[in-house]
């Protein structure tokens, strides 16, 4: 059975709301941009996608084997992500607000150290979605609520799922963007950006666990 043409309407709203509001990846890519400048943020950046993509794939071998047998067990998982939210939020806090000039030198040290920054940023991407749990479930609930209904074939779960890492990344990339148009203008109120990303990020945290774990 194909996935009726009146649920598509309801899952490309679902993906949007998803992405657009704020999340560890967006305030992580705003954060970067208004700290670090575009190269930096742009490099965490392919680490955010790539995490995402592997969370999405994983989520359709998931959704293909076990359904939605695993849902429950998942949100287990929302503990590691606010712990590692809140290292996020720790280190944020000791951030300095400066355009980030690119270096002319071109010696063996520097394009190895150049390596090490991309790698240490890439890394830094990559944990915050492979320990998003709200991209977790994100992804599962997409499979599970507007696919499974409908057509359980693993090419389509594929499909789904080779699409909604171009939805939570891209709109990674417009916060992203968004905080290099603010750099300027934050670079002279550099404690309280901190103060305020450092808190935003704790709050997702706190409602990672709470969304899952309603009291």
């Amino acid at each position: 059975m194909p996935i009726p043409a009146s649920v598509i309407p309801s899952f490309l709203f679902y993906c949007y709301i998803s992405a657009v509001t704020p999340g560890p990846a967006n305030i992580c890519s705003l954060s970067t941009a208004l700290s670090r400048g575009k190269k930096t943020a742009l490099q965490q950046w392919t680490g955010l996608f790539t995490g995402f993509f592997i969370v999405s794939m994983v989520s359709v071998f998931v959704a293909y084997f076990l359904g939605t047998a695993l849902n429950d067990y998942v949100r287990y998982l929302a503990f590691v992500g606010a712990a590692y939210l809140l290292y996020l939020a720790f280190h944020l806090l000791r951030q300095n607000y400066a355009n980030v000039t690119p270096t002319q030198e071109h010696s063996d040290e520097a394009v190895l150290a150049e390596k090490r920054s991309f790698f240490k940023n890439f890394i830094t991407g990559a944990l915050v979605q492979l320990t998003n749990v709200k991209i977790m479930l994100m992804c599962l609930t997409a499979l599970t609520s507007y696919v499974l209904p409908y057509d359980r074939s693993f090419s389509k779960l594929l499909a789904v799922g080779f699409f909604l890492p171009f939805t939570g990344p891209v709109a990674n990339l417009l916060w992203l963007f968004a905080g290099l148009s603010l750099q300027k203008l934050f670079i002279n109120h550099q404690k309280l950006v901190n103060v305020v990303m450092a808190i935003s990020l704790a709050l997702c945290a706190v409602s990672l666990v709470v969304s899952v774990f309603p009291l």
